[in-house]
């Protein structure tokens, strides 16, 4: 019971329209406005405000775990990817957060995807000790970044030639290559798709996303077909609240690959008629088919509730499950539905 009303008091938080992020520094001292605040930032930047809004988030301790700041982690990556001549200065400001929460700044900086960020990490490097192996796997590419995320796409022609090519090295040299490290495209991955895009307003990390839709036919895992159904109902409700977004998705919608089309053209007419809650009803009946008669059949319903339960992806649960989303509270701020969307759902 406290979950479900601590997610509607978030949700109200996120309820708030644009105009009514904050304006000043002084207004980032609670978590609700760092969300609102994030939910503007794409119609008017503010990198200035960036360092702010993380030592709130470090003050009031929501960046402890992981999977629950992820939007915020895929946030500033974006800032600091599309603000490269800024990005030691963000860091810099950023330091004087708790020292346990430094992984925070080192992810978000090997998240960004700029040019030089592994010499960045290492020029501060002696100012986070306590993330020296982090910074060193990541550096050293023992560590993903969002740019080797695992789709599992079935290699082509070209991939197998290569991988022929590969095993006739190794059978010479007596050496094999080493694979480069990928990262599973989980719902905290999802999120911080949605946090780089909140940044940025870019279609890379959209067309990621997009990349997982494909997973909402999938019979043959529960984990694809979760992930991939978070994808389809995070785009629309975004998009129901973002034209930017949806004029995105519909100027790409040909240009994608023929798995990804039909879902992608579905999700626009589920906006453009505002029709978005049957997406959510499909896709529960999807994995109740698949649950009671697919291989995932042996994995409970509750397994949803490990792949993720970011805060903010909580107000996007609570809009879908009291039926809110047409009036206009965002899942624009947190992507992917986590844990708690499963656990409210399944008792219906």
């Amino acid at each position: 019971m406290r979950r479900v009303i601590w997610t509607l008091a978030l949700v109200s938080a996120l309820g708030a329209p644009a105009a009514a992020a904050p304006t000043r520094t002084g207004d980032l001292g609670t978590t609700d406005a760092v969300l609102r605040w994030i939910n503007a930032y794409r119609q008017k930047p503010d990198v200035a405000r960036v360092p702010a809004a993380v030592r709130t988030l470090s003050r009031l301790d929501a960046l402890r775990d992981p999977e629950t700041s992820a939007v915020y982690v895929g946030f500033v990556a974006g800032v600091i990817g599309s603000n490269p001549q800024k990005a030691d200065e963000l860091v810099e400001k950023m330091l004087p957060i708790k020292t346990e929460d430094h992984w925070f700044i080192v992810r978000a900086v090997a998240y960004s995807g700029m040019a030089g960020w592994r010499d960045l990490l290492h020029r501060y490097a002696d100012r986070m000790p306590g993330r020296q192996l982090m910074i060193e796997k990541y550096t050293a590419g023992k560590l993903p970044t969002l740019d080797g995320i695992a789709f599992d796409k079935s290699p082509g022609a070209l991939d197998r030639i290569k991988g022929y090519t590969a095993s006739v090295g190794n059978f010479i040299t007596g050496q094999k290559a080493s694979e480069p490290v990928r990262l599973e495209a989980t719902s905290e991955v999802l999120d911080a798709l949605w946090g780089y895009y909140f940044a940025t307003a870019s279609y890379g990390p959209v067309g990621r996303i997009l990349r997982m839709l494909p997973w909402t036919k999938d019979r043959d895992s529960t984990d694809k077909l979760t992930v991939g159904s978070m994808a389809k109902y995070t785009l629309a409700s975004n998009a129901a609240h973002d034209a930017e977004l949806l004029a995105m998705l519909k100027r790409e919608v040909k240009h994608e690959p023929e798995d990804v089309q039909p879902v992608l053209r579905e999700i626009i007419e589920a906006v453009d008629t505002m029709e978005i809650a049957h997406l959510r009803k499909e896709a529960l009946a999807a994995i109740d088919d698949l649950k009671r008669k697919g291989p995932g059949s042996k994995r409970d319903l509750s397994t949803w509730g490990q792949i993720g339960q970011g805060a903010v992806a909580l107000g996007c649960v609570a809009a879908a499950a009291t039926g809110q989303v047409e009036i206009g509270i965002p899942c624009v701020v947190g992507g992917a539905l986590g844990s708690a969307a499963l656990n409210y759902w399944s008792k219906d």
